[in-house]
């Protein structure tokens, strides 16, 4: 836990140093937000709409986490991590809180920017779509790590990106999957991502006891599980 902790602690530090990289991060969601948001109101809901875009915000935040990873690597930094007496797991965690953490004070920032031009979301709501978000934020970053350590360094990005889109738009975040041709909704399902952005919908619109909102919480988990323990073994792997 100690180790953990001063992994998160130097990295935060780092990261808050540089808070204009936060703001570029959060830039695109913005955009959305502040351009597409006003025509989307006339004929949906902002309740819709800011759900699904904290579901782009963490792929593109906590999902391109690894990018950490290969500028330790090209610098050297990784190598002299693997002579410290700390753990492979509070290396690996201390890294994921970090950007988890950057990824929570991001969506802060879009939901209140959300609320001065429209958004009505309940509270309660509001504060259970974030519990989302950590765990979330927890296993993009974890995955993202793991892709990071397995590929060419200068194949991540481009691998990425090409990922990161098919997963934003059949998680549905610009317009509800039901929306979408029976095949297409059909072929989302293999997303997690459309799950926990349904039961963000739901707690942004005041419903909390539904089985939409169990199956999100119920696959967010297990997708976190399975994230932490491939980022894991791929660490440990990769700095043994």
């Amino acid at each position: 836990m100690r180790d953990t902790w001063l992994i998160f602690r130097h990295n935060t530090r780092i990261t808050l140093r540089n808070k204009f990289a936060i703001l570029i991060t959060a830039a695109q969601p913005l955009f959305f937000l502040v351009l597409f948001g006003p025509i989307f109101a006339t004929f949906g809901t902002w309740e819709t709409l800011v759900p699904g875009l904290i579901i782009q915000l963490g792929l593109l935040s906590a999902g391109m986490a690894g990018f950490g990873v290969v500028f330790d690597w090209r610098s050297g930094v990784l190598e002299r991590l693997r002579v410290t007496p700390a753990g492979r797991l509070p290396l690996l965690l201390g890294r994921v809180l970090n950007n988890t953490f950057t990824l929570v004070v991001q969506t802060v920032l879009l939901v209140a920017v959300a609320y001065l031009i429209g958004l009505r979301a309940p509270l309660l709501g509001v504060l259970g779509a974030m519990a989302l978000v950590v765990v979330l934020g927890v296993s993009l970053a974890a995955l993202s790590y793991a892709a990071a350590l397995r590929l060419n360094e200068h194949l991540f990005a481009p691998v990425m990106m090409t990922a990161v889109w098919p997963l934003m738009l059949l998680s549905g975040t610009f317009l509800p999957m039901s929306m979408a041709p029976q095949w297409l909704s059909t072929l989302s399902y293999v997303s997690p991502f459309r799950y926990v952005l349904e039961a963000m919908r739901e707690l942004f619109a005041g419903t909390y006891a539904s089985g939409v909102v169990a199956v999100g919480v119920l696959v967010v988990a297990l997708f976190a599980a399975i994230s932490l323990t491939v980022g894991t073994r791929v660490f440990s792997r990769d700095n043994a």
